[in-house]
């Protein structure tokens, strides 16, 4: 069933709500109800819909779309039987009414059985004139299946239908982007926009798939069009400064980044984006205000916290850096990068047991780089963990198997342990590997470097 999204005429409404005040029982026609339960329904208050329901079958006990309503209640309410039952009796009257199998359908994939849902709406497919609404509700079926193919299929008669379905649109592109069909999905908008032109829409996600394959002066044709379809259009200047970037013309992306904030309310993103831009091109002052925007605009952003914590520790200024990658962190505790960066300030501060745990919490995390392996290493051969740092570069042998800066090390520990066997063992791996990179030894462990013991084995060794 469908009902008007106008505001119902507001001599029932207000009419409606005197009779709630005054309990005097006026009469309304069954449209008169619809429009009112629907306008309820739409401002999420369920318990004035109820008391419309409840009166308008009063009325109009015969009404199939006051039932249908009711029935939308009890789903709502998780009242699944009611539900259906009251489809079941209301089938036996209209079982041409195509709302009776949408909302048996509903219930069905409340129930996550997907499949059965998809076999009722495509009966109603056969019963319905227009059916759009109802490839749409077959469409989000699929997603809820991950079948994202018969997913693009059913979004795709939306669009058949009406080439203005742009939820539908953004339904395709998503299940084209789901399933890395980039060709295929620049195909279809080609397609598509050869029968509708000036949609700012489709160029702008033709230019979102141009920008994906990293062919950005093709993207930025798509944004223009985007722009002619749509002056206002401010996702389009959002995009096309993102293109701009990649292509380094920071002076264009910087206007089209302002322009939004003329259009629109100011985002985080294209405050973040003109603090960078800005940088780029050694503004630092100005890069500098547009970073603080961003998190004014947003404190909940990390990247806006990052980019003041990367702002000051180029500028070398270490102790701010490590007051905002806190902040960072406080919002995004899993991020390794995060982490990683957290761990450099503290080290460039002589924090080592701070820098130390930053290390570990990065690998922790999923930073497998050899540099944060070593630096960890490293800060545990000076805090004399030795076992620890040990058992670190035993694992980062697991991922860098043949790496000479790993077996250095381990030679440093072993031989300054006394355990001369294990040392000769991973000294004779590190000058397989890279013997240039023997200064390690010297540079880390001197004591080891200058004993006898060593000197002897590396002779033999070389």
């Amino acid at each position: 069933m469908e009902f008007s999204q106008e505001e119902p005429n507001k001599i029932s409404l207000k009419k409606f709500e005197s009779m709630l005040k005054t309990n005097h029982v006026l009469f309304f026609d069954s449209d008169e109800f619809e429009n009112i339960i629907h306008h309820y329904l739409n401002q999420g208050k369920v318990s004035l819909a109820k008391k419309a329901i409840k009166l308008g079958l009063q009325q109009h006990p015969s009404s199939t779309n006051l039932k249908l309503f009711q029935v939308e209640i009890f789903v709502f309410e998780n009242k699944l039987k009611e539900a259906n039952q009251l489809l079941d009796a209301l089938y036996i009257l209209e079982p041409s009414n195509e709302e009776i199998y949408i909302q048996k359908a509903n219930i069905l994939s409340k129930d996550d059985k997907h499949e059965d849902a998809i076999k009722i709406l495509t009966t109603a497919l056969e019963l319905s004139e227009e059916t759009s609404e109802l490839h749409s509700l077959i469409g989000m079926e699929y997603l809820f299946l991950d079948n994202f193919e018969q997913a693009k299929q059913s979004f795709m008669s939306c669009l058949a239908e009406d080439n203005e379905d742009y939820s539908s649109l953004y339904n395709v592109m998503y299940c084209f982007d789901f399933l890395n069909e980039n060709q295929e999905a620049i195909h279809f908008l080609n397609d598509y926009l050869n029968g509708s032109p000036y949609s700012e829409v489709g160029w702008h996600q033709l230019g979102k798939q141009f920008y994906t394959l990293k062919e950005y002066k093709k993207a930025l044709s798509a944004y223009d069009f985007a722009i002619i379809s749509d002056d206002r259009f401010v996702g389009a200047y959002l995009e096309k400064g993102k293109v701009l970037e990649k292509l380094k013309r920071y002076n264009e992306a910087i206007e089209n980044y302002a322009l939004t904030l003329e259009l629109d309310d100011p985002t985080a993103f294209a405050l973040l984006r003109l603090g960078c831009c800005h940088e780029k091109l050694g503004q630092f002052d100005l890069a500098k205000q547009y970073f603080y925007k961003t998190v004014k605009e947003d404190p909940l952003l990390d990247k806006g916290w990052i980019a003041i914590t990367k702002f000051y520790n180029k500028q070398k200024n270490y102790q701010k850096a490590l007051y905002y990658i806190n902040k960072a962190i406080n919002i995004n505790e899993e991020n390794a990068v995060y982490w990683k960066l957290y761990a450099q300030i503290n080290h460039r501060l002589n924090f080592l047991e701070e820098a130390e745990r930053g290390y570990k919490r990065a690998i922790e995390l999923g930073n497998y780089e050899l540099s944060s392996w070593l630096e960890r290493s490293d800060i545990l051969i000076k805090l004399g963990e030795t076992d620890a740092a040990c058992l670190n570069l035993i694992q980062a042998a697991e991922f860098y198997p043949e790496e000479a800066d790993i077996e250095f090390r381990l030679v440093g520990i072993y031989y300054g342990m006394l355990e001369t066997e294990k040392g000769s063992y991973h000294l004779k791996n590190a000058l397989d590997f890279n013997a240039e990179n023997l200064f390690i030894v010297e540079e880390l462990f001197p004591l080891v470097y200058e004993s006898t013991t060593f000197k002897k084995a590396l002779k033999k060794l070389q």
